[in-house]
């Protein structure tokens, strides 16, 4: 029962989004999602099951989601989701975990992923204005997932970058 659909899960479930460096498809996406759904069929804090749910989005996004109202994520139990995440980065060619990468979507609605300098180079050119899409992977609720996490620069903390 811990693993549900996405959409069942309440606005105030906490969440984690991890961006892939590179979109990842056909073999790589099954080979990510088997290891994530494994996982997460049998994720636990503290010997307790997590009701959780993943999505993935654009090739690039897995988003995780924990309804705390029902058992609370321990840290443990987190960092085994990111260990699992972690261990088939060489086997899907990407990275997802770490931090510091900045999302945003161009006028043919593809998904770059680049460094903060980077971000503010193509901002320099011209390539991203306040109103290029960009991801807010800091989300920590399914609401604000559902909310903010794809919208305007100018409507998130991706505008100070441009």
């Amino acid at each position: 029962m811990p693993l549900v659909e996405l959409d069942a899960l309440p606005d105030a479930a906490r969440v984690w989004v991890f961006g892939a460096a590179a979109p990842v498809a056909g073999a790589a996406r099954e080979v990510l999602l088997d290891a994530v759904d494994a996982h997460l069929a049998q994720w636990r804090a503290h010997g307790a099951p997590l009701v959780c749910a993943r999505a993935w989005r654009d090739d690039q996004f897995l988003v995780v989601a924990v309804d705390e109202a029902a058992t609370n994520a321990s840290g443990c139990s987190i960092d085994g989701m990111f260990r699992v995440l972690a261990s088939i980065e060489s086997e899907i060619g990407t990275t997802l975990v770490g931090g510091g990468t900045v999302f945003w979507r161009d006028a043919n609605r593809t998904v770059h992923a680049t460094d903060r300098p980077s971000f503010r180079a193509a901002a320099g050119r011209g390539d991203i204005t306040a109103d290029t899409h960009v991801f807010d992977t800091t989300v920590t609720t399914l609401g604000d997932y559902r909310a903010h996490f794809e919208r305007p620069a100018r409507d998130s903390w991706h505008a100070r970058l441009i």
